[in-house]
């Protein structure tokens, strides 16, 4: 890695950034011209320590994650972005791999909705971005790491989610995760990130062996998009839950809402309130 280069860069493109424009509060007297390394470190999802390191040359081997999450939190361009990725040492992802680029067009719809909870995941259903309400009604996701981040893991080996399923429920839906990230694998034969995730997967799992090497047909789509989600505070909430596909960028966009004036939404804003609350202390 070109370290002084790849420092220099990130502080210049960090002091370039208005905080209003990536949805940072711009209050009281600020010292740095764009964003300060603590708010650049907590919208790409590291810890600002190891930002600090990277600023000042003395970490040298970001990883891929890494350079994406800055690029991302910096809203480069995509010229800009590959050549953060050449100074860190890495190639720039090819169309052989799985994208988890969210491009300047995708990051202004979700600029719309920051008060909403939103979460988007890659090709593998690994996840790229959580915005605040997302995290307050879903939990906290800034300390997942590797295959943590994975919702095919989280589902069939990990933890789970606050996600009410019946027994019958929580099966269709592992049948589609793996369904989809079956046809992904097709898409991307040469993603070596993507056949690890299977082998682990695959290693650790019974259930998700059984689904990738079922020959049977592939599941229908959710039948509801309705969810219910057992909120540690204020209790269960039903939502609506939509996933929308990028499709040139290969996205999946999940937004959690409920109907406006009903019991469901002012739970809903309660736990947003609750949890944001909590983030920012």
């Amino acid at each position: 890695m070109e370290s002084w280069e790849f420092s220099r860069m990130v502080r210049r493109w960090r002091d370039r950034v208005a905080p209003e424009t990536v949805g940072v509060p711009v209050g009281g007297r600020r010292r740095a011209s764009g964003l300060r390394r603590e708010e650049l470190a907590g919208l790409a999802g590291i810890s600002a320590d190891y930002l600090t390191r990277l600023e000042q040359g003395r970490a040298t081997a970001p990883s891929a994650q890494v350079v994406e999450s800055l690029a991302r939190a910096l809203r480069l361009s995509d010229a800009e972005r590959d050549l953060l990725y050449r100074l860190a040492g890495h190639a720039a992802p090819g169309l052989d791999v799985v994208p988890a680029r969210i491009t300047p067009s995708v990051q202004r719809l979700l600029d719309r909705l920051t008060h909403t909870p939103v979460v988007v995941y890659d090709a593998t259903w690994t996840l790229i971005l959580a915005n605040a309400p997302y995290d307050a009604l879903m939990g906290e996701t800034s300390t997942w790491r590797g295959i943590e981040r994975n919702a095919v893991w989280r589902n069939l080996v990990g933890p789970g989610t606050r996600t009410v399923h019946t027994a019958a429920e929580h099966a269709d839906h592992e049948a589609r995760l793996v369904a989809d990230l079956r046809l992904t694998a097709a898409r991307y034969p040469a993603d070596r990130t993507l056949t690890r995730l299977v082998s682990e997967l695959a290693a650790k799992s019974p259930r998700f062996a059984e689904l990738w090497e079922s020959d049977a047909p592939e599941p229908l789509p959710d039948p509801s998009r309705r969810k219910v989600i057992d909120h540690p505070a204020v209790g269960r909430i039903m939502l609506d839950c939509d996933t929308l596909i990028v499709a040139a960028d290969d996205l999946r966009i999940t937004v959690y809402t409920a109907e406006p004036g009903t019991e469901d939404a002012a739970r809903l804003e309660l736990a947003i309130v609750l949890g944001t609350q909590t983030l920012v202390e």
